[in-house]
């Protein structure tokens, strides 16, 4: 007797550790994946709304709303869902585009008083007999502090739900949110090819004419040293002037700021005296296109062109870890750093450059990442930036 109680022991003894080990692999499984229905759920939402921001972002166009549609659609829970600009269906998915005129029609009344509608039956006659549209929403796509200028118009099986109502209405509000930071990113992309040509409009007829100038004392005295000049100036303009890229490397950079001081040692001669201490490892860094040159431009113009006798213009990029640190220093004339606050304000447009510079920096790279000057009168003027290695906006 004792034995077969021992024996049932053992068996239940086996019995419980194969029903804990059940219950630990259960736990970790739990902990690995999803492990209940709502958290499912809030995953397949969270995972078809990121699929559809990703074109969205790209912006309002028929191949963007072509490819979001059926993503939204998914999030809405409608038979059939259309994007319209309020003139024409950029994109329609699942049942019912047979009514699209008349889907249009309420779109552009949704955008033009920027509210939504709501569709019945009557307001969508069919002759088909195996239409199953008996209903329609129609929410204007309105970003934040925004007028939409297109609808998300879910089409329904049945009289439309307050169920239906309120995701329409929750997705078109997220879709034009998407929209608009799309919008956002252009003007900015806009702004910044813009501010590149203001720099290019305020630095370059300056130095064009010093050039020129200097080239044309030349070409009589020393032919070669001319021609050399020449081809100097025009690789020079030709990186200034490109038409493509928001983003240069430091290497790019140097390699013009190179051509420019060559240009400029042949108006001052032995006048203008360069040191540059350049880390090699920080060659590749990526930065804004014409963000150095400025600086070395206004060190030359500013600082040395009106000192008499000698300066120097040092250029410095060295190795700092997760960044590289540049700077730009001469030991020309300085100004009173209480006059930088207000550069664009000055009749000859001094400082305009560095202005330009130090605010697409921080675009770029955050507000710690602007210019520090650092100048007195008499005392030079030394100019510093602080660039990230890796970023992601920046594709040099």
């Amino acid at each position: 007797m004792t034995g077969q109680i021992g024996s049932v022991l053992a068996v239940l003894a086996v019995l419980a550790a194969l029903a804990a080990a059940v219950v630990a692999v259960l736990r970790l499984r739990a902990r690995r994946g999803i492990a209940t229905a709502m958290q499912r759920a809030t995953y397949d939402v969270l995972h078809t709304a990121s699929l559809a921001a990703e074109p969205l972002r790209a912006g309002l166009s028929p191949a963007a709303a072509s490819k979001a549609v059926r993503h939204l659609r998914v999030l809405v829970g409608a038979v059939g869902l259309a994007i319209v600009d309020g003139e024409r269906c950029l994109a329609y998915d699942g049942r019912g585009a047979h009514h699209e005129d008349q889907l249009i029609a309420a779109a552009r009344r949704a955008v033009a008083t920027q509210r939504s509608v709501v569709l019945n039956s009557s307001e969508l006659p069919c002759d088909r007999v195996d239409c199953v549209v008996r209903g329609a929403v129609v929410a204007p796509m309105t970003g934040p502090g925004g007028a939409a200028r297109a609808a998300l118009v879910a089409v329904g099986d049945d009289q439309p739900a307050p169920g239906l109502v309120q995701a329409t209405l929750e997705t078109a509000r997220w879709a034009g949110s998407q929209i608009a930071l799309a919008e956002l990113d252009s003007s900015r992309e806009r702004l910044a090819r813009a501010e590149v040509r203001a720099l290019r409009a305020q630095i370059s007829p300056h130095f064009i004419y010093n050039a020129l100038t200097a080239i044309a004392s030349f070409v009589r005295t020393d032919p070669e040293r001319a021609r050399e000049l020449i081809l100097e100036f025009a690789e020079f303009t030709r990186y200034s002037f490109r038409a493509h890229g928001e983003f240069t490397t430091l290497a790019e950079e140097l390699r013009s700021i190179d051509r420019y001081l060559t240009i400029e040692r042949a108006r001052f001669g032995d006048r203008l005296q360069v040191r540059l201490q350049i880390a090699p490892e920080v060659l590749p860094v990526g930065l804004p296109f014409l963000c150095l040159q400025p600086l070395v431009e206004n060190a030359v113009r500013h600082g040395l062109s009106r000192k008499p006798g000698v300066g120097m213009v040092s250029i410095e990029a060295r190795d700092a870890g997760a960044e590289c640190h540049i700077t730009v220093e001469d030991d020309g004339v300085g100004m009173d750093p209480a006059l930088f606050g207000a550069p664009l304000e000055t009749e000859d447009g001094e400082h305009v450059g560095l202005v330009n510079v130090d605010e697409r920096l921080r675009a770029v790279f955050g507000d710690h990442h602007g210019l520090v000057v650092e100048t007195a009168p008499g005392a030079g003027t030394k100019v510093s930036m602080r660039v990230p290695k890796f970023h992601p906006q920046v594709r040099a």
